[in-house]
């Protein structure tokens, strides 16, 4: 499994921007699919993930302004940025997971995205 991130760029605050993760092979196999973010001098943060059921979390940070989706026939996962803000500056990567005994392990990272809110 491979992934290709895009969409990424520079954005004033308040605007919006929509990565795009694809996904080299049939999303339907995985079990699920994450977008993460690494500020300068910051942990990495989980931002949303999607099941391959559909069910959706996010960081609390972004709630109410992200957005993660799944087109399985584009093989596809989008992350839809609204009312961004500057503490959103940050390279943001796509990950995939598969599901094991009932354990989530990550099969693929994209090469990550950069994203800068300019105040």
């Amino acid at each position: 499994v491979q992934l290709v991130e895009s969409g990424g760029g520079l954005v004033q605050a308040g605007g919006s921007l929509r990565l795009s993760c694809a996904v080299s092979g049939s999303i339907s196999d995985l079990a699920a699919m994450a977008w993460d973010r690494q500020a300068p001098g910051k942990q990495r943060e989980m931002v949303a993930r999607i099941t391959s059921g559909g069910n959706t979390n996010y960081a609390d940070s972004v709630k109410g302004r992200f957005t993660i989706s799944r087109d399985d026939d584009k093989n596809t996962v989008y992350l839809q940025m609204n009312d961004v803000r500057p503490e959103d500056t940050a390279v943001y990567f796509c990950f995939a997971d598969r599901l094991s005994g009932g354990h989530y392990y990550t099969v693929a990272w994209g090469q990550g995205a950069q994203v800068t809110v300019s105040a």
